[in-house]
């Protein structure tokens, strides 16, 4: 059997080297049960070092740009994998930048839907009936309350949070998967139905999901897994289980 090939669009922040990484980790992982499918990525940068308000609202803006960068290929789908960006803009914002990024694409011909990272960690846990969770966070303090209380705008509630207070986006992409894992100990993990390890795609965490889940006996995700997932039904396929032992405990 010939796999259908879907090319995945990734519009990223030029410091990013996770979100490259870890999606084709999960969406190439979930294609390995199958013969009929298949991927290829390619990406479009903003211009983007710092995790701070100045920086992200000009990114954010560049958005438009990539997505008119990645119609001319064509594509199939796009993750925007900027988290922090997107719910720095406002509360609801993801919606408007789906829709804005859409509409340039087929302005250009070339029509695709988009995924924010935001839209599908709020998403993807409302549909696997998950409403009170924990986050992990690289974040300063004042962008992580952000981030937890925009997820709590779209009904989920955030029981904790912590957050490690780093704002060079290189260095976050440098955050070892076992400082998550202890970070745990802190985090108040027993009235969550799920623990999300990154509420972040730049932060690493594919490595370490399944040690958590094991270690937590719950369910545990992260933002890039959320992202394939939504990717996944967008381009009409039910995701399951991405990768053992991670959305189910």
């Amino acid at each position: 059997m010939t796999p259908r090939i879907h090319r995945i669009g990734q519009i990223v922040p030029s410091s990013n080297t996770t979100m490259e990484t870890e999606i084709p980790a999960f969406l190439n992982g979930w294609a390995q049960a199958r013969e009929d499918v298949g991927f290829t990525f390619h990406a479009s940068r903003m211009r983007m070092k710092h995790v701070a308000m100045d920086e992200l609202a000009a990114m954010d803006a560049d958005s438009r740009r990539c997505a008119a960068e990645l119609s001319d290929a064509p594509i199939d789908v796009a993750g925007y994998a900027c988290l922090v960006a997107i719910m720095a803009m406002g509360q609801g914002y993801h919606r408007r930048s789906e829709a804005a990024l859409g509409a340039i694409a087929a302005e250009n011909g070339r029509p695709f839907p988009v995924v924010t990272s935001a839209g599908a960690l709020c998403a993807e846990l409302a549909q696997m009936g998950y409403r009170r969770v924990s986050l992990l966070m690289p974040y300063a303090d004042g962008l992580a309350k952000i981030v937890a209380d925009y997820v709590a705008a779209e009904g989920i509630e955030v029981i904790d949070y912590r957050n490690f207070g780093v704002t060079d986006n290189q260095e976050v992409g440098r955050i070892p998967g076992d400082r998550l894992l202890t970070a745990l100990d802190d985090l108040e993990t027993d009235g969550a139905d799920c623990v999300v390890m990154s509420a972040c795609v730049q932060m690493p965490s594919f490595g370490v999901l399944a040690a958590a889940g094991r270690k937590l006996g719950k369910p545990v995700t992260s933002t890039a897994e959320c992202t394939a997932r939504t990717m996944l039904r967008r381009l009409g396929y039910e995701p399951g289980t991405l990768t053992a032992g991670l959305m189910t405990a």
